[in-house]
């Protein structure tokens, strides 16, 4: 089967995660996507345990990606970043808004040659805007977004950063969405987009709660779902606790011991010490289980990072795969989740080092000479730098 994306090529000026990240997953769903990395690296080579020159963060994020290395501060390297956009279907970076410009290598300049292009520009807070010009990684949109201070009003603790990079997901997600509306337009019109994508943007829309603040509702939303200790570890179960009460009672025999007189908050409190109760005293996990599936309550295990890789669906489905390791070997990479009744993806390789396509790429995509190559080099255009 073929991929969804073949014959589509990507030139990726972006580094970290939000922009890496929708490169990956074009590469995954059969995209030549080519990363443009500058002569220090982008910083995510730092991160994780480096097996064969690579390190982990880094192979997650660029894996099934071709690599050149183009130092965009020397004369001549505009020019040649010009020509790859050129070849290109797709650019993406996540460089804080005018940077790109004053590389010579924006989009009012790329499209000029070629209005076909379709660009992603990921930034914090927008294009063009009051705050266009902060410095924004994904605490400070967890922060700027309102998330951070409700799990601390929610969870009754000091505010912390969120133990995931979710505004940088966000962003990358809703920018694959848009780029891939933009191709489908192009089909259409023939004209590229310029497509700007602000982390905030896509923290705020892709907050389901939000809109209790925006209307002052929030004694109308559910109550939370909780975490309850038992004889196979801690569970959640989802729901309000008014209908996990209802079930304990209604298929479990559970009696409510409140006491007459009681207020409503230590009715619930006294309710859900029962709850507690029952939940601590089943005698294993098919016990467990089996009263659950009783109350056709939805549940799930609170499993470390290392255990969830063991569910049987993770397993099943091949969530955890292995690529080329560089060295002769291979290592674990979290596979794109897209799944066709009838065109392939997936991961397709380990990830690159630094400038290892240089002349693969250039030759591939420009028509280079042996001569040509040589000459960027010469000029400290392109660098090689191999494994880390």
């Amino acid at each position: 089967m073929s991929h969804p994306l073949e014959g589509l090529r990507v030139l990726d000026f972006s580094r970290v995660l939000a922009g890496p990240f929708a490169g990956r997953m074009l590469s995954d769903l059969g995209a030549d996507v080519v990363k443009v990395e500058p002569p220090e690296g982008d910083v995510t080579r730092l991160w994780g345990a480096r097996i064969n020159g690579v390190a982990g963060y880094f192979h997650q994020q660029n894996a099934g990606k071709r690599d050149v290395c183009i130092d965009l501060t020397v004369d001549g390297a505009a020019e040649l970043a010009k020509s790859l956009a050129a070849r290109a279907d797709v650019v993406i970076e996540n460089f804080r808004p005018g940077v790109m410009d004053r590389l010579g290598i924006g989009y009012a300049v790329l499209a000029a040659d070629h209005p076909e292009l379709v660009m992603l520009s990921i930034s914090g807070f927008g294009q063009g805007g009051p705050e266009s010009d902060r410095a924004a990684y994904a605490p400070i949109i967890h922060a700027e977004s309102g998330v951070m201070a409700r799990q601390a009003r929610l969870y009754r603790h000091a505010a912390v950063d969120m133990a995931l990079s979710i505004a940088d997901t966000n962003a990358s997600l809703h920018g694959l969405v848009a780029l891939l509306a933009a191709l489908l337009m192009r089909q259409r019109t023939g004209q590229g987009q310029h497509i700007d994508m602000a982390m905030i943007d896509a923290m705020l829309v892709t907050d389901d709660a939000l809109h209790f603040s925006l209307e002052a509702s929030e004694g109308t939303q559910p109550i939370r779902s909780e975490v309850w200790d038992t004889a196979a570890g801690p569970v959640i179960i989802a729901g309000d606790f008014r209908h996990i009460w209802r079930q304990l009672e209604r298929h479990c025999g559970v009696v409510d011991a409140t006491p007459q007189g009681a207020t409503l908050e230590e009715k619930i409190a006294s309710r859900r010490e029962t709850a507690r109760a029952f939940f601590a005293m089943l005698r294993d996990r098919d016990a467990l289980i089996d009263a659950l599936d009783r109350m056709n309550l939805a549940w799930g295990d609170v499993r470390t990072s290392n255990t969830a890789v063991e569910l049987p669906t993770v397993k099943h489905r091949g969530t955890i795969t292995h690529v080329d390791d560089r060295g002769g070997g291979t290592r674990q990479v979290v596979q794109s989740p897209y799944r066709f009744s009838n065109a392939a993806s997936g991961v397709r390789g380990g990830a690159p080092h630094q400038g290892e396509h240089n002349a693969e790429v250039l030759q591939h995509w420009l028509g280079a000479s042996d001569a040509d190559i040589a000459g960027w080099r010469a000029a400290g255009v392109l660098l090689e730098k191999g494994a880390d």
